[in-house]
Formats: C-alpha cells, sequence, structure tokens
C-alpha cells in the first residue's frame, strides 16, 4: 500500500503491523489503537495537533542503527486519516528518536501533507546550512533536543547550544523533552537558550506530588520567569497514576499551564504514542481530556489554533 494514501480508523488497512524491511517491532511493542472512538468534544474548525509522529515504513525509511527500540510501522497516510476522523486540520510532526537524525519520513511526510503539517527535525552539529534551508523549505520550524537519557545518548550542550544559535536566525524554536527530576539540572542550561523553547509533556512531571508542590513549581518558575519558553500540555497518558479514560489526575497540572500562560500552550495526540508499556491510549479520548485543561471557548482557541498557528505558519 502506498505510504502516503489516507487510511482512516476503520479501514482494513489501518490496523498495526510489524515494521518493514529488514526490521522486526520490538516483542514488548504497543501498537496504535486499533478501534479509536469518535471523541465527545468537537475541536474547533482549524484546529491542530501539535505533537505528532511518524514511522516508517521501514522498507522505505529504514529506522536508525543507533534506536533504542524498533516500533511498528506508522505511516504519513494513517496519521492524516486519524487527523481527519478526530476532527482536526493540520499537524505538528515531531521528528522520532528511532529514526535519528535521519528526517525523510519527517520531510516525506511534510510533503504529502501539501501544507497542512508542519515538522520538528533533529539535527546534529554536523548539519549543513544548505540541508537546514532544505528543511525549511520541506515546512521544518524548529529542532528537537531530547535529554530522556533512556531514548538516547547524551549529547554535549555546548553542541545543542551550537545548533539552538544557528537556527534562531531562521526563526526556529527548540523543544525540549526531559523528565521533571531532571529540571534542577538543566535550568539555566534552558534558560540560555536564544530561541523560543517548546517543552514536552509539561515537563513529564510526577503527578502524585502536589500540583503547587516544589517539583512543578520549578517548571512553572521557568516558564514564568522566561516568556520564551512554551508547554505542550499533552500525554496525560504518559503521566498519569490514575489511568484511562479520564486521566483525572493530570487536570490540575495541565490546567494550571493553561490558565496561567494562555499564549504559550499546545496540545497534540502524541500518536502512535511510543515507548507506552501500561496501555495505548484511546485518541478519542486524548481530545475529550482537551476541555478538561481548557475550559473555555477562548482557552481552546488558543490552545489549538492560535498559538500553533503563530508558531508554526506565521512564516
Amino acid at each position: 500500500m502506498n505510504p502516503r494514501a489516507i487510511t482512516r480508523p476503520g479501514d482494513p488497512a489501518w490496523q498495526a503491523s510489524a515494521a518493514s524491511g529488514p526490521f522486526t517491532t520490538d516483542r514488548d511493542w504497543l501498537a496504535f489503537h486499533p478501534s479509536p472512538r469518535r471523541p465527545r468534544f468537537v475541536p474547533p474548525v482549524g484546529s491542530v495537533d501539535a505533537h505528532c509522529h511518524v514511522f516508517g515504513p521501514g522498507a522505505q525509511f529504514p529506522y536508525a542503527p543507533e534506536r533504542r527500540y524498533t516500533p511498528c510501522d506508522a505511516p504519513a497516510g494513517k496519521l492524516f486519516g486519524l487527523r481527519d476522523y478526530l476532527g482536526f486540520e493540520r499537524n505538528v510532526i515531531v521528528q522520532a528518536t528511532c529514526h535519528g537524525s535521519d528526517n525523510r519520513a519527517l520531510v516525506d511526510a511534510l510533503e504529502a501533507a501539501e501544507g497542512r503539517a508542519r515538522g520538528v527535525a533533529t539535527v546534529t552539529a554536523s548539519v549543513s546550512e544548505r540541508e537546514l534551508a532544505a528543511l525549511g523549505e520541506a515546512g521544518v520550524r524548529g529542532v528537537r533536543f531530547n535529554f530522556v537519557k533512556r531514548l538516547v545518548d547524551t549529547t554535549p550542550r555546548e553542541l545543542l547550544l551550537q545548533i539552538a544559535r544557528r537556527v534562531a536566525p531562521r526563526g526556529w524554536h527548540v523543544v525540549i523533552y526531559f523528565e521533571a527530576a531532571e529540571l534542577p539540572e538543566l535550568y539555566d542550561f534552558f534558560a540560555s537558550l536564544p530561541t523560543t523553547v517548546v517543552v514536552d509533556h509539561m515537563g513529564r512531571p510526577d503527578v502524585s506530588k502536589p500540583v503547587d508542590g516544589p517539583e512543578f513549581e520549578l517548571f512553572v518558575k521557568l516558564m514564568r520567569q522566561h516568556p520564551n519558553i512554551w508547554s505542550k500540555v499533552s500525554c496525560p497518558d504518559r503521566l498519569s497514576k490514575a489511568g484511562p479514560p479520564d486521566y483525572g489526575d493530570v487536570v490540575p497540572f495541565a490546567r494550571r499551564i493553561v490558565e496561567s500562560f494562555p499564549d504559550r500552550v499546545l496540545w497534540g495526540t502524541d500518536w502512535p504514542h511510543p515507548n507506552l508499556k501500561s496501555h495505548m491510549p484511546d485518541d478519542g479520548a486524548l481530545v475529550d481530556f482537551i476541555p478538561k485543561a481548557a475550559a473555555t471557548a477562548t482557552l481552546q482557541r488558543q490552545l489549538l489554533i492560535d498559538n500553533p498557528l503563530r508558531l508554526y505558519w506565521s512564516r
């Protein structure tokens, strides 16, 4: 099947399969939900799923030799089918760590989206200006730095700062992925980045701790003192101890960030939900988390339309 052909939940081709080409999906890999329900919450027209991924297909876009996991294929056509099914207009596709700094699958998806997607790439310090220009032409508007040690090898901060300084004149931003326990050590580095900085999943707080406790308060301080720092209020499925379908223990954290910084928040499905071990979320239930985090129509519009359009489609 053409990996760009749109297939929606319920279509025979939607069901996940093993990775293609010379790759075998990890034995404990959880494939994306086979039949997500229609969400009860209807996203406002023009809404953006601002955090999602594509995997492969491995036969066309091989997975990186240094990867820490081998996923099932999750190509662009399935992502766009889910976009339509859930009621979204656009996507922001974030380079997956299983592809390393080979952004070909990302670029292919951006080209297939015909303007309805933007991208966040992964690059190394050796990337050329010509390569950066080509990524920008395809729709890339940011680069991602991953600090989760179980997913990637640590990159010296000096090299990451060099990359940030090179992409800043292009108007690109930096996306950072870390876990809450790592923030004290990384705080000063994040504050020094010379771009807009977007934090994945609220810095992955421990939601069993108080929402006004010292751990989450440090993240709020980072955003309060540095107006260039944004946050995604995504992935309640990764953060919750209470579990599906409501992920109620994540709501106070997400609502605090949305209400405190309404012009600097984004939301995304995180489809196809890499490296989840406890359960595979129903994407319809994730969409129904939105009005719990953003309780008014005004906040929902900022979260889903105004903010992502300003960050990704204004240049």
